[in-house]
């Protein structure tokens, strides 16, 4: 089993790494974290390369990314909440995935053939909401060929309670963790 781990924050030790610290100490397989803050994707550029050919234009570390979504059988998104909304370094990479949007739609391909389950992690703070987030989120995993996706799992207090003592949030990680399990 191999997971692609998606992480939004660009907090090293902060709530959001804590749940993914969680998952990853539970999950067999192997896993790959990307960190959208460390790794150097740029965003779509509206080039409208990849509505006539296969890949994007753009030449970095997004053809490794590329190859990791094809390979791998479960994909995660964790991310902290800002404005309601993913991180913005997550939402450049979710960006780069308009070549699979462009491939089905222009190309009539279908651009990620392996079928995957898919989740989604959001921390914050309390003051915003969580479904703008989580809709964009369940958006980039479709296009990933994620369309099992479990439930939002969530830590929405964490201005007074970390992530790490969230029980709630602990449950959701354990159900992800089988829910990925059982997948296979």
């Amino acid at each position: 089993m191999k997971t692609l781990i998606l992480n939004g924050s660009p907090r090293e030790n902060g709530d959001t790494v804590s749940l993914i610290k969680e998952l990853t100490k539970q999950l067999p397989g192997e896993y790959i974290i990307v960190n959208a803050y460390k790794c150097n994707v740029s965003p779509c550029i509206d080039c409208r390369y990849c509505w006539q050919h296969t890949g994007c234009s753009v030449k970095d570390e997004m053809q490794e990314i590329y190859s990791c979504i094809q390979e791998c059988d479960n994909i995660l998104i964790a991310s902290p909440v800002y404005f309601s909304e993913l991180t913005g370094k997550l939402l450049d990479l979710g960006s780069r995935l308009q070549t699979y949007y462009c491939a089905a739609a222009f190309r009539n391909e279908k651009p990620v053939l392996k079928e995957k389950k898919g989740a989604v992690v959001l921390v914050g703070g309390g003051d915003g909401h969580m479904e703008k987030a989580y809709s964009t989120a369940r958006i980039l995993l479709h296009h990933m060929n994620c369309h099992d996706i479990h439930d939002l799992v969530s830590s929405h207090n964490t201005n007074t309670i970390p992530a790490a003592d969230d029980t709630n949030a602990i449950r959701g990680i354990n159900s992800i963790v089988s829910f990925f399990i059982n997948s296979q």
